[in-house]
């Protein structure tokens, strides 16, 4: 088979980044992980090798990638977009912004889609996280005990028309939708806090519902959208009835907990299917 070098984990925040470097290892791989300061989870990483740089310091990472061997690279868990002039970046840092040009104000697609490129063009092979995590993508239809009932079909698929609009303006990748009503859609600040709004604008009668899944045409190397165990426990604090999301194109990052967590709330966890996805 030859010498296929090491597994570069690019890791941002949560336990995905210690759950690819582990599928990744079941799967006869060595790693190398880059934990971004102040983001990535240190306890997390520390079975694994590691280094801490700070995001903007391209020159450290690089270098350590490359000395480490690795060819291929994973991004998983999420960054919080700083301010620019937070960065302060070294010269191989200052290099790659200017490379990256306009798409630094772009949005989070159109960013990580040039980050792609850049790491591409560095020599990088970028790979999804789904390649090595394909047991926590879900399945269609419903995960738990509670089933959707009709109102809450009509709330899926409302909030999957929405995020087909969104899609195009590459805004976020998930909204809740009460009774056709949009409660809000998620945009820089996230799923959580997205939810946490919800909870102050939440209607009389059922409640809402959390759809999730990916803008059309997303490189789904660079940004999947990620539902844990914390997602569920916040739509249970905030008034929801549910959430749904795409399968084999979002990653869970504790199946059997997500499970486990909606049938103790009485939430139910659906899998869109494909007549789910079909325009209306």
């Amino acid at each position: 088979m030859g010498d296929r070098g090491c597994i570069g984990i690019l890791a941002g925040s949560g336990p995905l980044p210690a759950q690819v470097a582990a599928a990744a290892i079941a799967k006869g791989r060595k790693v190398f992980i880059i934990g971004f300061r102040d983001f990535a989870d240190r306890v997390l990483l520390e079975p694994y090798p590691h280094e801490i740089i700070r995001l903007a310091a391209a020159g450290d990472i690089l270098g350590a990638l490359k000395r480490n061997n690795c060819r291929e690279l994973v991004l998983i868990g999420p960054v919080r977009r700083p301010a620019w002039r937070d960065l302060r970046p070294d010269a191989e840092g200052a290099r790659i912004l200017a490379r990256l040009g306009r798409a630094i104000f772009s949005g989070d697609d159109g960013l990580l889609g040039a980050v792609v490129r850049v790491l591409g063009e560095e020599g990088f092979h970028v790979r999804g996280a789904h390649e090595f995590l394909e047991h926590a993508t879900g399945r269609s239809g419903t995960l738990g005990r509670v089933l959707p009932d009709i109102q809450a079909k009509q709330d899926i698929t409302r909030g999957v028309e929405v995020l087909k609009v969104m899609a195009a303006l590459d805004i976020g990748q998930g909204c809740v939708v009460q009774n056709g009503l949009v409660l809000a859609v998620e945009a820089l600040e996230g799923t959580d806090a997205m939810l946490g709004r919800c909870g102050r604008l939440m209607q009389a009668g059922s409640g809402g519902v959390l759809v999730k899944m990916p803008k059309t045409g997303q490189d789904l190397r660079a940004d999947m959208p990620t539902i844990g165990p914390e997602t569920l426990e916040n739509a249970a604090r905030n008034g929801l009835r549910g959430v749904a999301f795409q399968p084999g194109v979002t990653l869970m990052t504790d199946p059997a907990g997500c499970v486990k967590l909606a049938d103790r709330y009485g939430l139910f966890l659906y899998g869109l299917t494909p007549e789910d996805l079909k325009d209306k």
